[in-house]
C-alpha cells in the first residue's frame, strides 16, 4: 500500500508514537495527522486513504458514534480504533460496528505494529475478549444518520422544539423521527432510549438493560 494513512488523535505525543508504528508498517505511505474528527473527515474527503486510526475521545467526538458515522460514509475504509479504554465491551462494540481493529493506548509499539500489520493484510485485530455481539448495538446501528442526530440531541436534554430549531426541521418531523427511533430501539420512552444509547459511550458504565 502506498496511499495515505490518517491518524486522528488530539494528543500530539501519541500521534507521534502512532506515526512511528504506522511508518514501520506502511513504509511507503504518507501519514496525515488530524487533531479532531472534523480534520479526519476533511482528510478522508481528499481521497486516497488506505486506513484511518481513530481515537474515540476528541474535542468534537466522544464515543462510538463517530465510528458509526464514518463507517456509513466510508464502508470500505479500514478503521482502527485507538483508545485509552481497555474495557472488553468497548472493543467488542467497535468490532460489531465495523472497526477493523482495536488497539489500546497502553499497548507497546511492537503490539501496535502487530495490529496494524494484521489490518494492512486484511485481517481483523482485537484484544482477547474484544469481540461479541450486542442486540442493542445492532438496533442503534439500524438508525438513519438523521435519527442518530436526533437521538444525540435527546441525550443532550433538548426539547422537541429545540431539536427542530437546531436541525432546521419542523417539530412534527422531530416527533415522527422520535417515534421511529423508539420503535427501532424497542423502547417506550425517551429516557429508555438515552439509557440504551449510553452503550456508545466509552467513559462510563452502562446499565444492563434500558428496557428493565
Amino acid at each position: 500500500m502506498t496511499g495515505r494513512i490518517v491518524i486522528a488523535d488530539d494528543h500530539p505525543l501519541f500521534r507521534s508514537a502512532l506515526a512511528h508504528a504506522v511508518g514501520k508498517v506502511w513504509d511507503a505511505g504518507t501519514i496525515i495527522e488530524a487533531s479532531c474528527a472534523a480534520e479526519a473527515r476533511a482528510a478522508l474527503g481528499e481521497g486516497g486513504v488506505e486506513a484511518l486510526l481513530l481515537d474515540l475521545h476528541m474535542a468534537d467526538s466522544n464515543g462510538l458514534s463517530v465510528l458509526m458515522d464514518l463507517r456509513q460514509d466510508y464502508p470500505a475504509l479500514p478503521i482502527v480504533i485507538v483508545s485509552a479504554s481497555e474495557e472488553p465491551r468497548v472493543a467488542a462494540a467497535a468490532a460489531q460496528l465495523g472497526a477493523a481493529g482495536f488497539i489500546p493506548k497502553s499497548a507497546s509499539l511492537d503490539a501496535m505494529r502487530e495490529g496494524l500489520a494484521a489490518v494492512k493484510e486484511g485481517d481483523a485485530w482485537f484484544p482477547a475478549g474484544g469481540t461479541g455481539t450486542d442486540d442493542d448495538l445492532a438496533r442503534i446501528a439500524s438508525l438513519t444518520p438523521a435519527q442518530r442526530r436526533i437521538l444525540g440531541a435527546i441525550r443532550q436534554g433538548l426539547l422537541n422544539k429545540q431539536i427542530a430549531y437546531e436541525l432546521a426541521i419542523s417539530e412534527a418531523t422531530v416527533k415522527a423521527h422520535i417515534t421511529a427511533i423508539l420503535r427501532k430501539l424497542g423502547v417506550g420512552s425517551r429516557t429508555q432510549a438515552v439509557l440504551l444509547a449510553a452503550k456508545l459511550d466509552v467513559d462510563q458504565p452502562v446499565a444492563d438493560s434500558a428496557r428493565a
